[in-house]
C-alpha cells in the first residue's frame, strides 16, 4: 500500500458559531473533587438527600430505605433522554408500596455487581421488569412482616401503601419501621416465590407522574460527559486517519502548530488493541487551542486496504453473496424447506430492496475525560451505553489488569447505539497514558465523529414468494446481506447459531423472521465483511428492523397489489396465531393476533381506504413487531402524504401509530419514545443517509447530511394499547414501520414503487 499524505485539518475562517464556541470554552464547568460524585442522584423536586446511614434497610442491592423513609433506587442503565431511571424506580416503588414523593434515584457507576449489561435494543424495562418487581416485593414483605409482628397479627391482614403499613386498625410508616431496626434477607428462590401485586393494585404504573430528573435537567444541574472537569486537565482533539481500520502513522509535522497559543503536543496513540488504529491526538491547554492547533498539524499516513472502497463496491458484493446459495446462515423458522414450493409454483414474485449507510450524529459530541486517580487506577469519565465493554477495551489498549481501570458514567446527550462503542474512551485513556497520567478531556468534533462513527451498514435484500395455481402464498424466501454490527463487540463464537450450525448476528436479521403465515419460510443472514472492515458497522436505533421491516412490509404491499387484493386484508389473512405464530409466555402471548389488532386499529384511526383525498395524496400502511421475536412490540403505522409530481417532493401530512407494548409503565414517556422513534424513522425514510467514498463516509456534518427538519414534522397521533401483559421495548420499535408505510403511501399516491432508502425527491422525480 502506497503511503497516503494529507493535511489532517484544513484551516478555516472564524465563523459566528466558532466565535461562540471559543468564547464559551473558558466558561463554567462542573468539577469532581471527590471520585464518588460522578454517580448522579435525582429527585422530583431536585433536592437529593443522601440516605441516612444510622438506620438503613437494604432488602436488595437495587435500593435502600433510610430512617427518614427515603427510598433510594439504584439504576444500572444509561439515561439518554428516555427517563429509564423514572421507569425502573416506578416499577420498584409500586411493588414496594412506597410514596413517590419519598423516592430518588442514583445512576450507579460501573461495578461487576450490577451485571454489566448494555443500555441497548430497547431491553431495559423488558429485562428488569421482574428484577425490580421482586426487589420491591421483598421490601414490602419485610415491612409488613415487621409491622405484623409488632402488632401481634397475621401479615396477611396488613397492607403497604404510600409509605405506610396498615393493619388491625393501626398504621405505621416505613420510616418508623426502619428506624426501629429492620433486617431481612431473601434467597434467589425466595425472591422468585414472592407474591407480586395484580395489575389492579398498581398506583404508579400506567399513570402519569413527574420524571425524577426533570428538575435537574431543566435547571442545568444534571451532568453530562462534557461537564466533567479535573484539576490540571488539558484538552485533546483527534485527527482521524484515512481508513477506519489498518491505517498507520508515518510522520507528524506540528511545526506550524507551535505558534498556536496554548498548543502543547501531538501524540501518535499507537493503539495495541486495534480499536483506534492510526489515530493522532492534538493536545492543548484549552479545547479551542487544541482544535485550532489541529488545523495546523500535518500527518502522513499509510492507509489501510479499504482506502478505495465505495458504497457501490459493498452493495455489489452483497448482491454476489445473495446469489451464492451457500453463503450466510439459515434461521430456524420452523419450516425452511422452500424448494418444493418454488419448484412447483405457478408464479413467483420477487424484489430487491436496498438501504444506504446511516450515521448517528448524537447531539452531545463523543467525549471522555481520563486520568490516573489516587488509587493508581486509570479513571475514565464519560457517557456510555456499555461501561463494562468500554472498561475491558481500555484495559486491553492500556495493557493493564481489570483492577486498574474504572469508569464513571454520566447522562448521555444522545446515544442511539453510538455510545455502545468505546473508541472515544480508549483514545482518551491512551492520551492520558502518553501524557504521563496527566488528566485530559478528549472531544470529537462532529466532523471527527462522523469519520470514526460506527454507522448502520448499507444493506441489500432479496425477497421471493411462491404462488400456487389459486395464487396463494406457499413459500417465502428472504436473504439479507449487510455488515454485521455485533462484529464490533463480539466474535462469532459468541453469536447464536442457525439451523445449519453456522453463527449469525441477530442485530443484522431481526424482523425478517416475521409473524405472517406464508408456508415454508427461508430466512438467510449474510455477513458483508467488506462493510464491517471499511467503516466498522454498528448499532443504530432499531438496527436490522430498520431495513428488514422496510423490505418485508413493502413486499407484502407489492404482493397484495399484484394479486389485486386490499393490502390490509391481505396482511390480516396471513396474520394467523397458529403454530409458532401463536406466541408464548411471558412476552409474546397472543402472537400474530396482537399484530393483527394493531393493524386493524391503525387502519381505523387513519381512515385507510378513504376515497376523498386530493389528487396525488394517499395513505400507506405497515405493521411490524419491533425488535425481536422474543420481545415483540406490536406496531401498526399509517402515513398520509402528498407527492408533488414536478419536483418529487413528499409532504408527510399525518402519521398514526398504534403500539401494543404490553404493560406501559409511563404513558407520557412511552408516547414521547414513540414520537421520537417515528420521526427518526421518517428521517431515514426520506432524508437521511450517506455514501462511502474512498473508504470513508462522504458526509461529515449536518450541512450536507440533512435529517428531518422541524418544518417537515407531521402531525402525529399515537395510541397505546391497554394491556396487562409483560412490558417489552419502546425506544426503537416506533422506527420500524414508518419507512414501509411511506413507500406504500407513495405508491398509492402516484403509482411508483421505491425500493431504496432514503427515498429522495430526485428518485421519485426520476421514477415518475
Amino acid at each position: 500500500m502506497m503511503p497516503k499524505k494529507q493535511s489532517a485539518k484544513q484551516a478555516t475562517a472564524l465563523t459566528r458559531r466558532g466565535f461562540l464556541v471559543s468564547m464559551s470554552a473558558a466558561g463554567a464547568a462542573f468539577g469532581f473533587p471527590r471520585i464518588a460524585e460522578a454517580a448522579q442522584s435525582f429527585a422530583s423536586n431536585g433536592e437529593v438527600i443522601p440516605p441516612s446511614s444510622d438506620q438503613l434497610f437494604e432488602p436488595s442491592l437495587w435500593y435502600a430505605i433510610d430512617g427518614e423513609g427515603r427510598v433510594n433506587v439504584n439504576i444500572t442503565r444509561a439515561e439518554m433522554g428516555q427517563h429509564i431511571g423514572t421507569a425502573l424506580a416506578r416499577i420498584l416503588t409500586d411493588e414496594l408500596g412506597a410514596d413517590w414523593d419519598d423516592v430518588q434515584i442514583t445512576y450507579v457507576d460501573h461495578e461487576k455487581k450490577w451485571g454489566g449489561a448494555p443500555t441497548a435494543g430497547s431491553r431495559s424495562v423488558w429485562s428488569l421488569w421482574s428484577v425490580y418487581r421482586q426487589a420491591g416485593a421483598a421490601g414490602r414483605v419485610a415491612l409488613v412482616e415487621a409491622a405484623a409482628q409488632k402488632w401481634g397479627i397475621a401479615p396477611k391482614d396488613c397492607t403497604a401503601e404510600a409509605g405506610m403499613v396498615t393493619g388491625g386498625g393501626k398504621t405505621i410508616s416505613f420510616a418508623a419501621l426502619v428506624a426501629e431496626g429492620l433486617s431481612r434477607s431473601f434467597t434467589q428462590d425466595e425472591l422468585k416465590a414472592l407474591p407480586l401485586k395484580p395489575h389492579s393494585d398498581f398506583r404508579l404504573i400506567g399513570q402519569d407522574v413527574a420524571a425524577l430528573d426533570i428538575n435537574d435537567k431543566t435547571t442545568g444541574r444534571a451532568l453530562y460527559g462534557l461537564d466533567a472537569k479535573v484539576d490540571g486537565m488539558v484538552y485533546g482533539v483527534p485527527l482521524i486517519p484515512p481508513t477506519r481500520q489498518g491505517s498507520k502513522v508515518i510522520s507528524i509535522d506540528d511545526s506550524a502548530a507551535k505558534d498556536q497559543k496554548g498548543y502543547l503536543r501531538t501524540i501518535d496513540l499507537q493503539d495495541p488493541s486495534g480499536i483506534v488504529p492510526g489515530m493522532v491526538v492534538v493536545v492543548g491547554e484549552t479545547l479551542m487551542a487544541a482544535k485550532w492547533a489541529s488545523d495546523l498539524v500535518t500527518v502522513e499516513w499509510e492507509a489501510g486496504e479499504t482506502a478505495t472502497v465505495s458504497e457501490d463496491d459493498i452493495q455489489n458484493l452483497s448482491r454476489e453473496l445473495i446469489a451464492d446459495e451457500t453463503a450466510g446462515t439459515l434461521l430456524d423458522t420452523g419450516n425452511f424447506d422452500t424448494a418444493p414450493a418454488f419448484d412447483t409454483a405457478a408464479e413467483v414474485l420477487e424484489a430487491e430492496y436496498t438501504t444506504s449507510t446511516v450515521l448517528h450524529f448524537a447531539l452531545e459530541p463523543m467525549n471522555a475525560t481520563a486520568f490516573v486517580n489516587d488509587a493508581g487506577q486509570y479513571e475514565i469519565h464519560a457517557g456510555s451505553q456499555w461501561p463494562a465493554l468500554m472498561t475491558g477495551w481500555a484495559q486491553r489498549a492500556l495493557g493493564v489488569g481489570p483492577d486498574k481501570v474504572t469508569m464513571r458514567t454520566y447522562l448521555l446527550g444522545g446515544g442511539f447505539g453510538r455510545r455502545v462503542f468505546g473508541d472515544y474512551v480508549v483514545a482518551a485513556a491512551l492520551t492520558t497514558k502518553a501524557l504521563g497520567s496527566m488528566p485530559v478531556k478528549l472531544v470529537f468534533f462532529r466532523e471527527d465523529d462522523s469519520l470514526i462513527d460506527c454507522p448502520r451498514s448499507p444493506s441489500v435484500q432479496k425477497l421471493r414468494v411462491a404462488l400456487d395455481a389459486e395464487r396463494n402464498i406457499t413459500a417465502m424466501e428472504h436473504s439479507a446481506a449487510a455488515g454485521w454490527p455485533s462484529y464490533t463487540v463480539r466474535t462469532e463464537a459468541d453469536m447464536v447459531k442457525g439451523i445449519d450450525g453456522k453463527p449469525y448476528d441477530t442485530a443484522a436479521i431481526s424482523g425478517a423472521d416475521h409473524w405472517y403465515e406464508v408456508g415454508a419460510h427461508k430466512v438467510r443472514a449474510i455477513a458483508n465483511h467488506l462493510a464491517s472492515q471499511t467503516v466498522r458497522t454498528g448499532f443504530l436505533r432499531s438496527i436490522a428492523p430498520g431495513w428488514t421491516n422496510f423490505a418485508v412490509e413493502s413486499f407484502m404491499d407489492e404482493a397484495a397489489h399484484k394479486l389485486g387484493v386490499d393490502p390490509v386484508a391481505f396482511r390480516l389473512a396471513h396474520l394467523r396465531p397458529e403454530g409458532r405464530n401463536a406466541g408464548e409466555a411471558p412476552h409474546s402471548i397472543g402472537g400474530a393476533s396482537r399484530q393483527a389488532h394493531v393493524l386493524q386499529r391503525v387502519a381505523e384511526l387513519a381512515g385507510y381506504g378513504r376515497e376523498d383525498l386530493p389528487a396525488d395524496t394517499a395513505i400507506g400502511i405497515a405493521t411490524t413487531f419491533g425488535q425481536e421475536r422474543e420481545m415483540p412490540t406490536w406496531n401498526g403505522t399509517a402515513v398520509q402524504l402528498h407527492v408533488e409530481r414536478k419536483t418529487g417532493q413528499v409532504e408527510v401530512q399525518k402519521l398514526w401509530m398504534v403500539i401494543d407494548a404490553g404493560t406501559v409503565i409511563d404513558p407520557d414517556g412511552a408516547r414521547a419514545q414513540c414520537e421520537g422513534a417515528a420521526l427518526w424513522g421518517l428521517s431515514m425514510a426520506l432524508y437521511e443517509g450517506t455514501q462511502i467514498v474512498n473508504g470513508q463516509v462522504d458526509d461529515r456534518n449536518l450541512g450536507s447530511y440533512t435529517p428531518l427538519r422541524m418544518i417537515d414534522t407531521p402531525e402525529m397521533e399515537i395510541e397505546l394499547v391497554e394491556s396487562v401483559q409483560a412490558p417489552v421495548g419502546l425506544g426503537e420499535p416506533g422506527v420500524t414501520g414508518v419507512a414501509p408505510a411511506v413507500a406504500n403511501a407513495i405508491y398509492n399516491a402516484v403509482g411508483v414503487r421505491l425500493r431504496h432508502l432514503p427515498m429522495t425527491s430526485e428518485m421519485i422525480r426520476e421514477a415518475l
